[in-house]
């Protein structure tokens, strides 16, 4: 059995990286012809979309003045919504293709200025609604059947009627819409583009320059002297403009306050999560359960200390791995190993799985000047998901497929079930269905591994992975509500401020009193690294998924009645409920402490598993 497997490994991997044998040329490639045939295709339809925004300005001042109007101007809107999204999905793409591409950059931003006019003009639409009434709207809807796909978006404008400002006031904001975006463009713009990296001389002599890249590429070195310098170097970069990025992060804490106020909220995290309607107790037990839960998570240290050989570990230690292999997965083995390990989501999801892997869905491997990293689209309604990958033929690059078809089998789900109006699904409920595909996975490459060694790289992968999704995410979460907290109260804050708060919550959750981990105090400036705090309060959701989609995986393959169906119709409702009301549904209180401490039982037994195989060891 092993030599089998082991030849396969060498027969796939003798073709080229990124071409299958036998393929043709582009088979890694995806094929951007299914939005648009040709360039001019997609300038016939920008057009289109400008003409028919005069159609929609006509709209305004009679959306109540009959059943036959209020439905063709939210038919426009929609189709009107549904061409933007189009749009914007084919020149983000080709942007990510060839990010050096002057084609590309031009039509991303022309579909920004789309955008921003459609948000310009639409901005009537919630005060109208709002000023007809629920009882007005509720009649609306009786008396023409076919307005039931609109009942729950037109729910969530009246619900919030409190928040929503007059026709003037939604115009104005959305007019401010561009201007108001200076803190993350000035951030990206800084740490993506402007830094002046430093260079640094590993201990065999080579010269490399810490970027961005650099960093996440060497910080997983096994030379632990050159960990350390990698970490102090690019740490002490970032310190160096430690002032700078509090300036701009502080405007953008002061932006999201104005907005709150502005829309009558409280505070920047009950706006934020009253987007989707979640309740705030999600957010405040998600992270109480995470500080509950520290001793686990030190235990994780400990250990991790133990099988790299490190007698006290620091902050640089907590990213090589556990354990070297030299096993490949290049992408068609990959996508074998995927498709058998979401079999128990039935048949179906499968077909359509596979269907997708053989269809140029995926852009594959790297290139230069690709976008990197790894993302799903699903936006577009009537064309399929796309999966943007850089695919390095190593366990994670398998294990990265399995969470971005985990969300690319959400949208195409939802698409098939919903009307374009109720597809798109909120982050909430997305990050569930990648998660839970990755511990499918898990469960089937522990069902397949051949050795120990095996074993532990998929055990060492699955316990980084909920390391980095729970606790890391929860403590994000923990700094963004003492930050945004501070400033909502009219509080100011100056980056040695920020990192302040930030190292001593770091500090925390890494044990650095108790000795577990210690924090050399320039990597609290980590904070500024972070692009995810320029989008409020959205990386706390990373950590509710992580343990709701391991509740539904477990139930699943405990084979629990109906467990597959209640998963399955999470996915297919897409953004047709409320996502926590959903989720509740399915089985999951995520307002509770039981699937945070399911989570947690299950990164102790995964710890057990490894201990077990190394005690085994002489």
């Amino acid at each position: 059995m092993k030599t089998v497997r082991c030849l396969a490994l060498l027969v796939l991997w003798a073709a080229a990286p990124g071409v299958s044998l036998g393929a043709p040329p582009d088979a890694d490639r995806w094929n951007l012809k299914d939005l648009y045939a040709t360039q001019a295709d997609w300038d016939q339809d920008a057009l289109k979309l400008g003409q028919q925004l005069k159609s929609l300005a006509q709209c305004s001042g009679h959306m109540g003045q009959s059943v036959q109007g209020f439905k063709a101007c939210m038919d426009l809107n929609a189709e009107l919504l549904k061409r933007s999204i189009r749009l914007s999905a084919y020149a983000s793409q080709l942007n990510d293709e060839d990010t050096g591409l002057a084609a590309g950059q031009d039509l991303k931003q022309r579909a920004q200025v789309l955008n921003s006019r459609l948000d310009e003009a639409s901005s009537f639409l919630s005060p109208e609604i709002l000023k007809l009434g629920r009882s007005r709207v509720d009649a609306l809807l009786r008396q023409d059947r076919s307005l039931a796909i609109y009942r729950h978006p037109l729910d969530d404008m009246l619900r919030v009627a409190p928040h929503t400002l007059d026709r003037q006031g939604e115009a104005l904001i959305a007019q401010f819409g561009m201007a108001t975006a200076a803190a993350g463009a000035v951030y990206a713009t800084l740490a993506d583009a402007d830094m002046p990296w430093p260079k640094l001389t590993l201990s065999d002599g080579k010269e490399v320059l810490l970027d961005q890249n650099a960093y996440e590429q060497y910080r997983v070195l096994n030379h632990r002297a050159d960990r350390k310098r990698v970490f102090d170097t690019f740490w002490a970069k970032w310190k160096e403009f430690e002032r700078t990025f509090g300036v701009t992060f502080y405007e953008q804490l002061k932006r999201d306050a104005v907005y709150a106020r502005v829309r009558h909220y409280p505070d920047s995290l009950t706006q934020a999560l009253d987007a989707n309607k979640l309740p705030r107790a999600v957010y405040d037990t998600m992270v109480a359960q995470a500080n509950a839960n520290l001793p686990t998570l030190h235990r994780y240290f400990k250990l991790r200390g133990k099988m790299l050989g490190v007698a006290e570990m620091r902050y640089y230690d907590i990213y090589p791995p556990l354990l070297s292999s030299e096993l490949k997965y290049p992408i068609a083995l990959s996508t074998q190993l995927m498709l058998a390990a979401v079999k128990p989501l039935g048949d179906d999801y499968v077909s359509a799985m596979e269907l997708g892997t053989r269809s140029r869905w995926m852009d594959v491997y790297p290139r230069p000047r690709k976008h990197s990293g790894a993302y799903m689209n699903g936006a577009v309604y009537d064309v399929h998901p796309y999966l943007l990958l850089n695919h390095n033929d190593d366990y994670e690059s398998l294990s990265t497929l399995a969470h971005e078809w985990g969300h690319a089998m959400h949208s195409y789900l939802a698409n098939k079930a919903q009307p374009f109006v109720t597809a798109e699904y909120p982050t909430f409920t997305a990050e569930i269905a990648s998660t839970t595909n990755e511990v499918l996975l898990l469960e089937h490459m522990l069902k397949v591994a051949q050795t120990d060694d095996e074993r532990l790289l998929y055990l060492g992968s699955a316990l980084e992975n909920l390391r980095g999704t729970f606790f890391r995410q929860a403590m994000f979460a923990d700094f963004e509500r003492e930050v945004h907290a501070q400033v909502d109260r009219g509080e100011s804050l100056t980056g040695e401020a920020i990192s302040k708060i930030y190292g001593d919550i770091l500090k925390r959750y890494h044990g650095d009193q108790q000795g577990v981990v210690k924090i050399d105090e320039l990597y609290s400036v980590e904070w500024a690294f972070i692009p995810h705090f320029y989008n409020a309060f959205y990386v706390f959701q990373y950590a509710t998924s992580i343990a709701a989609g391991n509740m539904f995986a477990s139930d699943i393959l405990q084979g629990k009645p109906a467990a597959r169906e209640r998963y399955l119709s999470i996915l297919r409702a897409g953004g047709s409920r409320y996502p926590y009301e959903l989720v509740k549904e399915a089985g999951v209180d995520l307002a509770t402490p039981a699937p945070y401490q399911a989570l947690v039982a299950r990164m102790n037994s995964i710890m057990d598993q490894i201990e077990s195989i190394l005690a085994k060891r002489p």
